[in-house]
């Protein structure tokens, strides 16, 4: 999953980041509305966490240009603002939920991790093949019983290559999926997760390699 933040508040951006990134969900922080067009203009998100009152150019605003370009990301608006007239004009912009400021984090996360479920095809709530189960919200992983202790990066490439369901992904696709932007494209980070992974995995090795395309989870 990856998450654009939009808020002003640097203090409030990169806590909400790093608490998001403590769950494995890759996050990348903007401070106004101007920046965020640009950044989702080249760049696909699950959920966008998008502040109301932004300067240069306002959330409203940018919750209306991305719904009138069918933005496929779902889009979270925190406001001040409690009253039910202020979360129904949030709604009817195009935001697919509202949460107002104060807010308690474990809901902010639970609100994305369920708007995200809505920008991809249905999966179980715990992912299971080759007999590794992994659950997204205890951050529990077992192979045939045995418990596995993985980092943060590592849970997040796993849980790429679970939901692929079999399929191909590239070290772009986990680059872009399992981290933010602040990572170098060219570097091996990707390769090393995964060796990593396989190791922790254990016999017989499940992660194949195909090459010239990626990494798949085979049974």
């Amino acid at each position: 999953m990856r998450v654009l933040i939009v808020e002003d508040e640097e203090v409030l951006a990169q806590a909400i980041a790093e608490g998001l990134r403590e769950e494995s969900i890759a996050a990348d922080v903007v401070g106004d509305g101007e920046a965020a067009l640009e950044r989702t203009s080249h760049t696909g998100y699950d959920v966008v966490i998008l502040d109301r009152d932004l300067p240069v150019l306002h959330g409203d605003d940018v919750c209306r240009e991305l719904a009138a370009a069918r933005y496929p990301a779902r889009i979270l608006m925190l406001t001040a603002a409690h009253g039910v007239g202020a979360r129904i004009e949030g709604l009817s912009l195009g935001a697919d939920d509202y949460l107002g400021k104060p807010f308690v984090f474990g809901e902010l996360v639970a609100r994305v991790r369920a708007l995200a479920r809505r920008t991809a095809p249905p999966v179980p709530p715990v992912l299971e093949r080759a007999g590794i189960r992994l659950d997204p919200h205890t951050r529990a992983v077992t192979r045939d019983g045995s418990p596995l202790s993985l980092t943060r990066k590592e849970f997040a490439v796993l849980e790429e290559l679970l939901r692929a369901d079999g399929g191909v992904l590239s070290a772009e696709d986990l680059l872009e999926r399992a981290w933010d932007e602040n990572i170098d494209p060219f570097s091996n980070i990707v390769r090393v997760a995964v060796a990593t992974l396989r190791r922790k995995l254990g016999a017989p090795p499940v992660i194949h390699t195909v090459t010239g395309a990626g990494y798949r989870l085979c049974e």
